[in-house]
């Protein structure tokens, strides 16, 4: 075991060490080469030394640089020395977080860290929360809650009862609202295409003056951070919308609901601590290994009522918190002693840094693009940068060069019916050096494509 996890971890070094040197993308005969893994199951076990070695030959060479400085893609970090230790650390002790008495220690250590980001993100004091997969889950989570809360309201319990014959629930989101918002909303059976769709602006703001009179049961959601833009709905006003009928308002705050720690990005969720829920990432701006999210509720008895789950083989009594009571899984890893080696090693002003900088390089890409000619879609507000080069064509073939080139990768998307690249950056480890290399390598492989 001993040697295994030696040169496990020597494998793995050495690829973190490789990674600002290689090309971002994998090479397409590394790729290919994974084809070699797609054999029949073998009849007699491998050495695990073996096992480990194939693994890190074949399958390192073929992974996308995420981890590195220069990977620009999709709103992906790194993962952050102390987490990323962290949770080799708890994957050893092998904790299937869920009940305090079982497992004191990561259960403990997830209850300071639910404290420590409550209190960073400025949510109200006795937020619950719950450490899930990502936003995804997340809004599955708070979701649940919130269906509990307003169909309790209308004397419906809709865990003993299901959803068959209860008060019929309006659900009103932003026309911009993120693809896995709309999933969970199906999921929890609210559906996808039974919602009240809000128009957004021209940055993919709901346009809250426009939400429709309603009554009865309602879930408002809205969005804090634009997967393209990066713009934010207004909370606040939001928040006014729901107040007379008490609504129930739901953050997806994936990315932007860290925009609260960073002095010169904290206007853009005012009124975050108004809504009932939200849902972020750890595995996004925090830079903890995948996968982290989190899920928040204003009222722990709501989310307790929705999620909680019991059996008399469970140790379930405790002056603790057992995370199974606030999350849809029995079993789990311990997700949040990750949250908290990474807020441990940053501290207040580490988080605050790591987002104002994030901020700031996002700014410099879209006046270095701006500069050398190309179209900037987007106001930038915080990480996100949208950027044509020409028409849909142009700018097709130069995400496919700079994907090509290797110095960096972006990805392309339609933003209200233009094709652009997507730049976001949020990675721990991009220092502005990166930013200089990626801009100017942007811009030559655009000239070499023929834009001007």
């Amino acid at each position: 075991m001993k040697e295994l996890l030696r040169a496990t971890a020597a494998h793995a070094l050495k690829y973190l060490e490789t990674l600002e040197s290689r090309p971002v993308a994998p090479d397409p005969a590394a790729v290919a080469n994974l084809k070699s893994l797609d054999i029949a199951l073998p009849l007699r076990g491998a050495e695990p030394d073996s096992v480990i070695d194939e693994l890190n030959r074949l399958g390192g060479p073929a992974t996308m640089a995420m981890a590195g400085p220069r990977f620009f893609g999709f709103v992906i970090g790194g993962s952050l020395p102390a987490a990323l230790a962290a949770n080799w650390l708890a994957s050893a002790w092998d904790q299937n977080t869920g009940l305090y008495n079982s497992t004191p220690a990561t259960s403990f250590i997830e209850e300071i860290a639910l404290k420590w980001l409550v209190d960073l993100l400025g949510l109200p004091p006795q937020t619950a929360g719950a450490f899930v997969s990502g936003t995804s889950v997340a809004h599955l989570t708070a979701l649940a809650a919130a269906r509990h809360s307003v169909l309790e309201r209308a004397g419906w319990d809709v865990e003993a009862d299901g959803l068959f014959g209860a008060p019929p629930v309006t659900v009103i989101i932003g026309q911009e609202a993120h693809p896995t918002l709309r999933k969970a909303l199906g999921i929890i059976g609210f559906g996808r295409k039974r919602v009240v769709e809000v128009p957004s602006d021209t940055q993919g703001r709901m346009q809250v003056a426009r939400i429709p009179k309603f009554e009865g049961p309602t879930v408002i959601c809205v969005q804090a951070g634009n997967v393209n833009t990066g713009s934010f709905d207004s909370i606040s006003a939001a928040c006014d919308a729901a107040q007379e009928n008490r609504a129930w308002v739901h953050v997806d705050g994936a990315f932007g609901l860290w925009a609260k720690v960073a002095p010169s990005r904290a206007h853009l969720v005012a009124g975050v601590e108004r809504a009932d829920s939200w849902a972020t990432d750890g595995h996004k701006w925090l830079n903890v290994p995948y996968d982290s999210g989190i899920a928040f509720v204003r009222d722990a008895r709501v989310l307790r009522s929705a999620m909680s789950i019991s059996a008399e083989y469970l140790p379930h009594e405790s002056e603790h918190r057992n995370p199974s009571d606030y999350t849809p899984e029995l079993s789990r890893r311990a997700r949040g002693v990750d949250i908290w080696a990474a807020l441990k090693s940053l501290g207040r002003e580490g988080v605050e840094e790591m987002v104002e900088r994030h901020c700031r390089q996002a700014r410099r890409f879209a006046e270095g693009l701006s500069a050398a000619g190309f179209e900037i879609l987007n106001d930038v507000v915080l990480n996100q940068v949208l950027v044509s080069f020409g028409s849909a064509e142009e700018t097709e073939r130069v995400i496919a060069g700079i994907q090509r080139d290797g110095t960096c990768w972006c990805g392309g998307t339609v933003w209200q019916g233009k094709t652009a690249m997507r730049i976001s950056v949020i990675s721990w480890n991009t220092t502005d050096a990166d930013i200089e290399l990626s801009l100017n390598a942007m811009i030559r492989v655009a000239r070499e494509s023929g834009i001007r």
